[in-house]
This record gives structure tokens, sequence and C-alpha cells, in this order.
């Protein structure tokens, strides 16, 4: 391929990326504009952060922003709607098969999967993951632990590099997931509806809605400049804090404080304290720190521990409260 075809096709793909973001931000709330819900955006922020977190998980009744604030996120962080699995997605469909119209003509030819999808948009969103195939819901966390997506089947034998951040939402009156699944997400949000906010809530939405329409018919719009504004920054403000994460180090007794926690609410396994030290790792770069600190730790217990618990382990989904974070002061030594 010649230079000139080269940057032909560079402005193509560029225009092309450019019309999908425009049309992703028309569609969806700006991130920097949904009001409340501070836990959904610092376990979404901490992993896109820190990536070996392992995804999130959202746990609310209908209506609490769930979908809203991961579009969102999405558009502010890779200017693109996240990749969606649905609920009665195939094996095929989310690791990558053979075109069967290709097939037909005696023609193997690959069809990429929606893991390889999200590897390059970013971001894998699953909604009602409670109610997906646990085989299916096991492929993905291994892939999102390890970054590797191994197919091995039907003729094709690959190892391929895939990252993203894997969000999972769920409404517990239609069924939990087993603990062992969700234990392997990284961190979790017990999503509620913050009555103190709902008329702020409604101001937000009409203020979208009338900038989405003065935008329709090409009138200008500060409401949504300045949104997008605030929405570069924080994208910017993320990738500092991803760059900065390898340099961040834990003080004197941070780790062993992490293991306490962990034993203190009897979660299985190492993945409590894992959680908990990555998140505290990932917060620190997101408040320009160098070292993680015991409170670092106390912001992110909640996230890491809620659904690892023994409660939650025997199956009673119980919510997080003001009696977990007692125990959380007690064992950091800040009460």
């Amino acid at each position: 391929m010649d230079a000139v075809t080269e940057s032909s096709n560079g402005r193509v793909a560029a225009t092309e990326e450019g019309r999908s973001a425009r049309a992703a931000q028309a569609q969806v709330l700006p991130y920097s504009r949904i009001v409340g819900q501070e836990q959904i955006k610092l376990a979404l922020e901490l992993a896109f952060v820190s990536p070996r977190l392992g995804g999130v998980l959202l746990s609310g009744q209908r209506g609490t922003a769930k979908s809203t604030a991961v579009r969102g996120f999405s558009v502010m962080a890779y200017r693109s709607l996240p990749v969606t699995l649905p609920i009665n997605a195939t094996e095929d469909r989310v690791v990558g098969g053979w075109r069967l119209d290709e097939l037909m003509r005696a023609r193997p030819v690959e069809q990429p999967g929606l893991l390889e999808e999200a590897g390059k948009k970013g971001l894998l969103y699953v909604d009602e993951v409670n109610l997906l195939d646990d085989h299916i819901v096991n492929i993905i966390l291994d892939v999102t632990s390890t970054g590797v997506l191994v197919v091995e089947r039907e003729g094709r034998d690959q190892v391929k590099p895939v990252r993203f951040t894997l969000v999972g939402t769920m409404n517990p009156e239609e069924g939990g997931l087993r603990p062992q699944l969700i234990d392997r997400f990284g961190l979790m949000v017990d999503v509620k509806t913050d009555e103190q906010q709902r008329a702020a809530v409604l101001t937000t939405i009409l203020e979208f809605d009338a900038a989405t329409e003065r935008r329709r018919r090409r009138q200008p719009d500060a409401w949504l400049a300045a949104a997008r504004e605030d929405d570069r920054q924080k994208k910017q403000a993320l990738l500092a804090a991803r760059r900065a994460l390898p340099n961040v180090v834990p003080a004197e007794g941070v780790a062993a404080t992490c293991i306490a926690l962990a034993r203190a609410f009897q979660t299985p396994g190492h993945r409590g304290e894992f959680a908990l030290i990555l998140g505290a790792h990932a917060l620190a770069a997101l408040q320009g720190n160098a070292v993680v600190t015991a409170r670092h730790v106390e912001r992110v217990a909640p996230l890491a521990l809620q659904h690892r618990r023994q409660a939650n382990a025997q199956g009673e989904q119980a919510p997080w409260g003001t009696q977990d974070d007692e125990i959380v002061r007690r064992v950091i030594g800040t009460t």
C-alpha cells in the first residue's frame, strides 16, 4: 500500500471514529453530569486505573442509573459505547468462530467474538449477568483476570492478548450469582437510590434532554460543551493515574492490614486482600499520592469485601452496613 493510500485510509478511519464518538455522546448522559452514585463512579475509575482488579459488579434494583453510569463512563473513557453482551450469547459469539457464509463456500474465515471486540473498544458490559449461563460467565472472567483469550475448539488453537474493563450489572430480585463467580469480580457496588438527590437527578435529565434537542437543531449549547470538557479532564486524570500506578508503593503495614480485614470478614481464599491492595493502590494514584495508606484501604474496603463476606458466601446477599464500617475502622485503627 502506498503512502497516499495509507494517509487516505487513516483520515477515513479517524473520521469514522469521530462520528462514532459524536453519536455515542448524543445518546448518553455525560459522565461528569451523573448525579450522586459516588460508589459506582469510584469502582469504575479504580478498575480503569488498575485493570488487574478484574472487573466491577453493580447490584441494584431497576432504575438506579446502573446502565446510565456504565454508558457514560464508556463514552468518557473510550469514546464509544460499551460492547454489550446479550443474555442469550453463545460461546461462538463470545470467543469467536467461523463465518457461516464463508464456510458454505468451503472457505474458513474467522469471525471475531465479543471479547476481541471489547479488547479493541475498551469496555465489555454484561447487563443482567446473573441470568447469563455460568459457563459463559466463567470464560469472560478468565479472560478478564488473565488478559489472554485461549481458543481451542473447532480446529482452532489460538492464544490472543485481550484487555478490557469488565462491568456486570444485576438485579438481586431476579436471582444471584454463584459465590464462586461473584468472588471473581474485583469490586462490587450495592447500588441504592439516594432519596436526597431525586430532585437533582430529575433536573439533570431535563437539562440533558433540552441540550440534546438544541444540538439536534444545530444550535449552540453551553451545557453540553461544559459537560464534555469536564469529561475530557476526567479522562486525562484517569490516564495520569494509570501512568503513575507502577510507582505507587504501600506504606509499612498496609499489606498486613489488608490481610487482617479479609480475615475479619471471613473471606474465602486470597482474592479479598488482593482486591483490597490493588484498589488501594489505584485510589492512591487517582488522588495523586505516591504512598498507599490505611485511609486508602478503608475507602476501598466496602467495594472489595462486601460480596466476599461469609454472609454472601452462604447466599444471603446481605447489604453492607454501619456495622461493617465499624469492623473496618476497628481493624485499621481509625475508630
